[in-house]
């Protein structure tokens, strides 16, 4: 089955969320993993619990609370008192795909626990180093309305996921094509495995086949320098958000059958790879959700008509 092929029987599981079962690939294929900041039921675990079933991942669900340790999320030693010693019990973190639901509502300490694991695909207690399984991807959600009790991540660690993006509400078609659909059956109930982890990891490995010119790579340079640069940003990508981009488009491309990477294909990543690593200037702008995504894609697309698109042949 190809990757389009698979999103199509996705999109008759969760209607009208198709790009974003995209990005959710993308992200896969990449090597990186995906923060969604969005309203409360608008099908993120549906879609994330769906997609690992049929790529054969093993799921798992962390529920972020303040009183949610470390330890909940990477596992610890435990006592055996059979063999009278300790012995390493793995948490959530070690499934192959996770998904972290409202991130914001767990405390600086536990959502430090995911650090290690997203950048280094590992996890160290008590001096040993455990490796995670491959291929890996970690979903964190945020609820954007209820920020009492929150703590918002900083800006370090959510410069660390590789995509972010919103689910959005379905249209009217799609919300009346879903009430009719679940009014009969319920379509998730009736998916089968499709894809193997190995065939997954093979997806990797054709990714990285995909070729960038210099002229697409010195854009995507510029179009991360001119964040810095911009007077509506405080604070603008870092030099990571350059190797990220590059990982994600690899995996676009291929995503898309095509072998070579284009400017176009650089501006259709932008926003998903630039708008949560910005700190824009207007205070109270920044915690309406709403509000900032509208700013924020102003910002990208003022970037975009200032920073000259190469006309050489890229391939």
């Amino acid at each position: 089955m190809t990757p389009g092929e698979l999103l199509d029987k996705l999109d008759k599981v969760v209607i009208g969320k198709r790009q974003q079962a995209q990005w959710l690939l993308v992200a896969l294929i990449a090597k990186g993993h995906v923060y969604i900041e969005d309203v409360p039921g608008v099908a993120k675990t549906r879609m994330v619990r769906s997609l690992a079933k049929m790529l054969q991942l093993s799921f798992a669900r962390i529920q972020a609370t303040p009183d949610l340790l470390p330890s909940d999320i990477t596992g610890g030693m435990v006592y055996d008192p059979s063999r009278s010693s300790l012995e390493f019990r793995s948490g959530p973190i070690f499934h192959q795909m996770i998904l972290v639901d409202e991130i914001n509502r767990a405390t600086p300490r536990s959502q430090s626990a995911l650090l290690e694991s997203m950048e280094e695909s590992q996890v160290s207690v008590d001096g040993t180093t455990y490796p995670l399984p491959q291929p890996c991807l970690i979903v964190a959600t945020a609820n954007p309305i209820e920020m009492s009790g929150t703590f918002p991540l900083p800006e370090a660690q959510k410069d660390r996921f590789l995509l972010s993006f919103p689910m959005g509400y379905p249209t009217l078609q799609e919300e009346q094509d879903m009430a009719y659909q679940l009014s009969r059956f319920d379509p998730v109930h009736e998916l089968s495995a499709e894809i193997s982890p190995e065939e997954v990891l093979h997806w990797q490995e054709k990714a990285d086949t995909v070729r960038i010119n210099r002229a697409v790579s010195d854009y995507i340079v510029a179009l991360v320098r001119a964040t810095r640069d911009h007077p509506q940003v405080m604070l603008g990508a870092s030099p990571r958000s350059v190797v990220q981009w590059t990982r994600a488009l690899k995996a676009y491309v291929w995503l898309h059958g095509e072998t070579f990477a284009t400017p176009d294909h650089v501006q259709a990543l932008m926003p998903v790879i630039l708008g949560h690593r910005l700190i824009i200037q207007g205070g109270p702008r920044q915690h309406v959700l709403y509000e900032r995504k509208r700013v924020v894609q102003e910002i990208l697309d003022d970037i975009m008509a200032k920073v000259a698109v190469p006309v050489e042949n890229v391939s």
